[in-house]
């Protein structure tokens, strides 16, 4: 260990040794001092504030501040020795039992009745109580405790707020905590990156003050005067960014593709068998004017399910057909694909016969391509594409192969873009000689702050009316553990649905038995919990018990293609009463007399998603009913967020509550490039108004500096924050 000047770059192991700076490296992936100081505390503890156990999720790992109620010594029933139980409390009511196997006397006399201490471990459940088994621990000093005030790892925690860290098992919150300390002691800050003026007019405190301020706080007001800035630092980076970005975008060219009086879009919309809202009308204007320019369309188009995103988009692809290109769209799986193409045949009639008898003049083709398609089909539906005859063309990432050609791809349009990664994007962008303009569409609904921050390159639209005759649908919780009548309740009610003429949706968080797919959550670890249903079990019981005599059919992402096509053709025309699958049939799936799904471990599923899954009901005349079933304990978060699903349709305050309860540098795209997220302070949610004067100033930054090249330390410091990988992300998205 050295006592010389360290910078961000000082390998760890020449600060606080080698064996630490090998757990802090393998556990946490901080390798330098830069690493360990921008490895902020989660949170503030201070003594005599509850920490809330009762909110703690079984399966957690946690750090808790608690005060130590009692302990019991007993002994074990399967193996000589003793047990030690020692009961934490918060001062809420909430407890937790930590319990030590082995005979461990002298914990017994340190963890003494009234003493404070930072416990950390995974929450686990045993016959009703919430407990820490062999929790590591670290106990607070106390007046004049003269044993615990010698401890170095204490000194931490005499300060009135006390830093809790993300950690992991090996590597708890106090020793990275002692870390931190050692690197401070010799910690040069770098130059301060943020332009003076900036700085300045946003009244923001210097970079050395915000990283010690933000380790060991000296008041609440200088913390809060850290934090500030930090979260400035982050969203000046991601908007610069994005700013940057879209400039260059900007100055891009692109084959203008203006709209054609008198071709297939006016025909299209002189056949359509209804009036387009003004929501529809108002985007259409604008995509129309977008695809009309010289340099590429970049618009995210987002809307409640729903909300006839489809129509918009099948006009604008017709728009770019009558100006001699193509345009694909992207489904993101192959039943969405097909019944995006037995729509728009529907919906175009002979508009999309060309050479066909009976076709319109000046129709086009449109042509689907799966993984699934049989040789012949295939080498058909390549030429089509390939020589032009297809205006439009329909598929999944099968249209990102090799061999897949376009004659002139005009416009790309992307279908729930959050179920493709990047590459997959960009494939098929590539596929033209110039970028061609793009439509990226979404039925999750974008607070304004992820719109800014994600999408800032993007220009957005928003559906926000729903097309008439869109039925209400109401949601309910059933607490299948607590009350096993409810239950029994849901699936006579779904029989009713049934015997009315209707038909059922049942969805599962697994489809069962083999590898893990995409569709699918993990299966859980050792917390206690159960693996999540799945279809292929449930649907044979339900099949032999409650739903007994009712036609049901199966459906998930591990099936071939045309039996996946088979079921789906088969419950769309009514021939199967019950739908029994996995979230396949979360985005596009369209079947208006379906008016009832049961979602099975509804807590293992996300706000957004649940949301979405339930807009597959209710698509008709008839008013549709969800119901979400868990065995998730009342008060639990995972019961509050399935209650407030329940509560509300609107999309956008349940796109908030998913939001909050989702790690903020997900959203940046850190699980599609696999590396630690660089958003560790900025809330998406909560800082919007920062996020905004960020985005101001960055305007007027890149206006006058585009390359950032008269301030390099800036420009240096934003591809720290915003990687080159994560920056594509951004430009891709």
């Amino acid at each position: 260990m050295t006592s010389e000047p360290s910078t961000v770059d000082t390998p760890l192991k020449k600060l606080v040794g080698e064996r630490t700076a090998k757990a802090l490296a393998g556990h946490l992936d901080l390798h330098t001092a830069g690493d360990l100081i921008y490895h902020f505390p989660r949170r503030y503890d201070e003594r005599g504030e509850h920490t809330d156990i009762r909110s703690l999720d079984v399966g957690e790992q946690v750090t808790v501040l608690a005060q130590v109620q009692r302990t019991a010594v007993r002994p074990m029933r399967q193996r000589r020795g003793n047990l030690l139980e020692v009961t934490v409390g918060d001062g809420s009511g909430g407890v937790l039992t930590c319990t030590f196997f082995g005979n461990q006397a002298w914990r017994e006399r340190e963890l003494r009745p009234g003493r404070w201490g930072l416990f950390a471990g995974k929450v686990t459940e045993f016959r009703g109580k919430r407990q820490l088994n062999g929790p590591e621990y670290v106990l607070l000093g106390e007046g004049g405790d003269g044993e615990a005030a010698a401890n170095e790892e204490v000194e931490e925690f005499a300060g009135a707020l006390i830093p809790v860290y993300p950690a992991a098992a090996a590597v708890p919150t106090w020793v990275i905590a002692r870390c931190v300390r050692v690197v401070l002691d010799t910690f040069t800050p770098p130059d301060d990156p943020l332009p003076a003026a900036v700085r300045a007019s946003r009244n923001l405190v210097g970079i050395g003050a915000a990283l010690r301020e933000i380790h060991r706080p000296s008041s609440k007001e200088e913390l809060y005067r850290a934090r500030r800035r930090l979260k400035w630092d982050e969203a000046f980076a991601v908007q610069l960014t994005l700013v940057q970005r879209k400039a260059r975008a900007a100055s891009w060219p692109a084959k203008a593709r203006p709209p054609k009086r008198g071709g297939l879009l006016d025909a299209f919309d002189a056949r359509l068998p209804y009036e387009l809202t003004p929501g529809q009308r108002d985007v259409g204007v604008e995509i129309a004017a977008d695809l009309a320019t010289p340099h590429p369309m970049h618009r995210l188009l987002q809307g409640e399910v729903g909300s006839g995103k489809t129509v918009v988009a099948l006009r604008a692809m017709l728009q770019v057909v009558d100006a001699g290109g193509q345009a694909a769209l992207l489904a993101p799986t192959e039943v969405l694909a097909a019944q995006h193409h037995r729509g728009m045949l529907e919906l175009l009639g002979p508009l999309a016969q060309a050479g066909e008898l009976g076709a319109a003049d000046d129709a086009t083709r449109v042509e689907l391509v799966t993984g699934s398609l049989g040789a012949a089909a295939r080498r058909r539906a390549l030429a089509e594409v390939a020589e032009g005859r297809a205006g439009i063309v329909l598929g999944t990432h099968a249209l990102l192969y090799e061999g897949v050609d376009f004659a002139d791809l005009g416009l790309v349009v992307v279908d729930e873009q959050h179920r493709f990664g990047v590459e997959q994007r960009d494939a098929l962008r590539s596929k033209a000689e110039q970028p061609p303009h793009v439509l990226v569409m979404t039925a999750t609904p974008i607070p304004r702050t992820v719109a800014m921050t994600v999408y800032g390159d993007l220009e957005t639209s928003t559906l926000s009316q729903l097309p008439q005759g869109r039925s209400p649908i109401a949601s309910h919780v059933v607490p299948a553990a607590e009350k096993p009548a409810f239950l029994d309740r849901a699936w006579r009610r779904l029989r009713e649905e049934v015997a009315a003429g209707h038909q059922a949706y049942v969805v599962c968080p697994r489809i069962g038995e083999g590898p893990v797919s995409d569709e699918e959550p993990p299966r859980e670890d050792d917390s206690g919990r159960r693996p999540p249903l799945a279809v292929t079990e449930v649907a044979p019981l339900l099949a032999e018990g409650p739903l007994h005599g009712l036609r049901i059919g199966v459906l998930h992402g591990r099936l071939p293609a045309d039996e996946k096509d088979a079921v789906m053709r088969s419950f769309a025309v009514g021939d199967l009463d019950v739908l029994v699958a996995t979230t396949v049939v979360e985005v596009g799936v369209n079947v208006p007399n379906a008016t009832v799904m049961i979602v099975l471990d509804a807590d293992r599923f996300g706000v957004s998603q649940l949301h979405q899954l339930r807009g597959r009901v209710g698509r008709g005349s008839a008013p549709g009913l969800c119901l979400l079933v868990t065995e998730a304990a009342e008060g639990s978060s995972a019961r509050e967020r399935l209650d407030a699903v329940a509560s509300t349709t609107d999309g956008f305050k349940l796109a908030e509550l998913d939001l909050e309860q989702r790690r903020e540098g997900d959203v940046l795209g850190a699980t599609q490039s696999g590396r630690r997220s660089h958003l560790r302070l900025l809330s998406l949610l909560r800082d919007t108004d920062l996020i905004r004067d960020a985005r101001a100033e960055a305007q007027a930054l890149i206006a006058e500096d585009p390359e950032l090249e008269r301030h390099p330390a800036l420009a240096a410091s934003v591809a720290a924050l915003v990687d080159e990988e994560r920056a594509e992300y951004l430009e891709k998205g």
